[in-house]
């Protein structure tokens, strides 16, 4: 049997996140703007509620289009509200639209909203060697830093807490305990990644 984190469980959903998706370094602008989005909806709820929604948002937000979210008004908001299939919670929903216009200020900035916010660690993943979950933090400096400055370019729904969590998920920091299979793993594909680089 495959030794995971803590966390992943016994929920076949979660278990699915945690060894397919969760610490893999994210490079697409579409996903960057997903985890955005979720863990904002997060706020205040546990995670494995969102993934259940997943879908539903994916549906719901013409699966995170930044150019079509920006551009949603009030009559869109309203039917949102009306989805049972989503956090119906208006300021969660507007902000969904808010920081998809700010994430299109990122990308015209940076010419992507990944080179932005990798830049934040040069581009190379920081690898933590965690023992027990209880060691593994809910923010870090780094995570105060990007929740500042997201912040100051207009997003919403950004704490450091949520940042930590997108950088967990999105493999800014590998943050799986060493015991865990996916640990290991996620590091290799790492210094793979690294070493072809070295060679282009």
């Amino acid at each position: 049997m495959c030794k995971r984190c803590d966390w992943a469980g016994n929920d076949p959903l979660y278990i699915s996140y945690h060894d397919n998706e969760w610490g893999v370094p994210v490079h697409d602008d579409r996903r960057w703007f997903e985890f955005i989005t979720l863990d904002g909806a997060q706020a205040g709820l546990s995670w494995i509620t969102i993934l259940r929604k997943r879908e539903n948002y994916r549906k719901a937000l013409d699966d995170f289009n930044v150019i079509k979210i920006a551009q949603y008004d009030s009559a869109k908001i309203e039917e949102l509200m009306s989805n049972s299939g989503i956090v119906r919670n208006r300021r969660k929903i507007e902000s969904v639209i808010s920081n998809a216009q700010a994430f299109i200020g990122v990308q015209k900035e940076f010419g992507s909203f990944d080179k932005y916010i990798w830049s934040f660690v040069g581009g190379k993943p920081i690898i933590n060697s965690w023992v027990i979950q209880s060691q593994v933090p809910a923010t870090s400096q780094l995570s105060d830093a990007l929740s500042k400055d997201l912040s100051n370019r207009g997003f919403k729904f950004i704490g450091s807490t949520i940042c930590y969590a997108i950088m967990q998920a999105a493999g800014i920091v590998n943050d799986h305990l060493v015991s865990c299979f996916r640990y290991t793993e996620i590091n290799e594909e790492l210094y793979s990644c690294i070493e072809l680089n070295k060679k282009l």
